[in-house]
C-alpha cells in the first residue's frame, strides 16, 4: 500500500504531509459520519430493494463479482464456532477464482491472529493482506498522518498495539492504569511522553478514569496537532443468548466528550477501510460485494462505497429491522438498505455448484 495513496484515501482533501496532519480531524465529519456516508449512497445508487438472493440472481450477481468484502463476527462465524456452511461456500468462491477479503472493526486480534482463526474454523487460506482490521487500518492511517518519531497514546489492546509496532509507530498507555494519587490536582501531574502526537481508541478491557484523564491531557497539551483516533463506533458488541458489552464506540464517545472534539474513525461505514482494501487490491466497486450482518457499520460503507451489498441474518439484524428502513419516508434509512440477503453465507452453496 502506498503511502501517499493511503493519505489521500485518510484524508480526501488533504494530500499533502502537513495537510494531512492539520486536517485529519477536519475532515472527520465528511468520512466519519453516518448521515454523509448514507448521503452518498442513496445520491450513488438510489433505493434498494433488499431481495433475497437466490436461484439465477445469485448466479448472476456471484458471476458479476471479482471481490467479495466479508466482516468475520456474526457472518463467518459466532464467537469460536463456524457458522454451518459458510466455509464450504467460500470454498467454493476461492475455487472459482474470486478474490476474497475480511473486513471487521474488531481492534482485538492482529491480522495474523485472524488468519489463524480462518485456518482453525476451515476456511480457505488467507494471507495477512487480506485482512483489514480496524487495528491494521488505524496503524495504516497514522502512519501517514503523524511526522516521523511521534508517538500514539494508546486506549486498546495488545493486538492494536502490535499493529502500530510493525509500522514503526512508539506507542504508550496499554495495560491496567492508575490514578497517581488521591486528588485531581494529584491526577494532573502524571508525566506524559513528550512524543505523544495522537491518542488512539480501539476497544479497551482496561479502560478507566486514569486512562481518559491522561488521554485529555495529552489532547489539550497538542491541541489541534494531537490526533483524535478512533477503529469505530460500534456502540455494543453483542453476545451468545442475547447479552451484549459496550463497544469501543462508547470509550471514543467518553474522550470526545472530554476533549470537546471529535474523532477520526478509520472503520466501517467510514469508507476509509475500503480505501485501504483498494489500494492493495485492483477492486472495481462494480464487480465488489461486501457482505455483512450490521446495517449501520457493514452495509452503510457497502453502499457509500458503491457496492453491491448482502445482509445475512446469521448475526445482528433481523429482516424486520429492515423493512423498517425501506419503508420509512426517510431517504437517509434507505443508505442502510441492502441490495440483497439470505438467511446464511450456507444460501450461496446452490449457486455456486458443486
Amino acid at each position: 500500500m502506498g503511502t501517499r495513496s493511503v493519505r489521500g484515501a485518510a484524508n480526501g482533501e488533504a494530500r499533502a504531509a502537513g495537510a494531512g496532519r492539520g486536517r485529519a480531524n477536519g475532515v472527520r465529519g465528511a468520512l466519519g459520519r453516518g448521515g454523509a456516508a448514507m448521503a452518498d449512497g442513496m445520491a450513488a445508487g438510489g433505493p434498494r430493494r433488499c431481495r433475497r438472493l437466490e436461484g439465477e440472481a445469485a448466479r448472476a450477481a456471484l458471476a458479476n463479482a471479482d471481490t467479495l468484502l466479508f466482516d468475520c463476527d456474526g457472518v463467518l462465524w459466532r464467537g469460536e464456532a463456524a457458522v454451518s456452511g459458510a466455509a464450504a461456500a467460500l470454498e467454493r468462491l476461492a475455487a472459482a477464482g474470486k478474490r476474497l477479503c475480511y473486513v471487521t472493526n474488531n481492534s482485538g486480534r492482529t491480522r495474523a491472529a485472524y488468519t489463524e482463526k480462518l485456518r482453525r474454523l476451515g476456511f480457505p487460506p488467507a494471507e495477512p493482506r487480506h485482512i483489514f482490521s480496524s487495528a491494521f487500518c488505524a496503524a495504516r492511517y497514522l502512519r501517514q498522518a503523524l511526522p516521523p518519531g511521534a508517538a500514539a497514546y494508546v486506549l486498546g489492546s495488545a493486538a492494536l498495539a502490535a499493529e502500530l509496532e510493525a509500522v514503526g509507530i512508539p506507542h504508550v498507555g496499554t495495560g491496567p492504569a492508575a490514578l497517581p494519587g488521591p486528588a485531581p490536582a494529584d491526577w494532573v501531574q502524571a508525566p506524559l511522553e513528550p512524543a505523544v502526537r495522537a491518542v488512539l481508541v480501539g476497544f479497551d478491557e482496561h479502560f478507566s478514569y486514569a486512562k481518559l484523564c491522561q488521554a485529555l491531557r495529552y489532547l489539550l497539551r497538542g491541541g489541534p496537532e494531537c490526533l483524535l483516533v478512533g477503529t469505530n463506533r460500534d456502540h455494543r458488541l453483542p453476545l451468545e443468548g442475547g447479552a451484549g458489552i459496550p463497544g469501543t464506540g462508547c470509550l471514543v464517545k467518553a474522550v470526545e466528550t472530554a476533549a470537546q472534539r471529535e474523532a477520526f474513525i478509520v472503520g466501517k461505514p467510514n469508507r476509509f477501510m475500503f480505501d485501504c482494501v483498494a489500494q492493495e487490491f485492483p477492486v472495481d466497486p462494480a464487480r465488489t460485494i461486501m457482505v455483512g450482518d450490521r446495517l449501520d457499520t457493514d452495509i452503510l460503507m457497502g453502499n457509500s462505497c458503491g457496492l453491491t451489498t448482502l445482509l445475512t441474518l446469521t448475526g445482528v439484524t433481523a429482516l424486520d429491522e429492515v423493512r423498517g428502513h425501506q419503508d420509512s419516508g426517510c431517504p437517509a434509512r434507505h443508505g442502510l438498505v441492502p441490495d440483497f440477503y439470505v438467511d446464511s453465507i450456507a444460501d450461496l452453496l446452490p449457486a455456486l455448484g458443486q
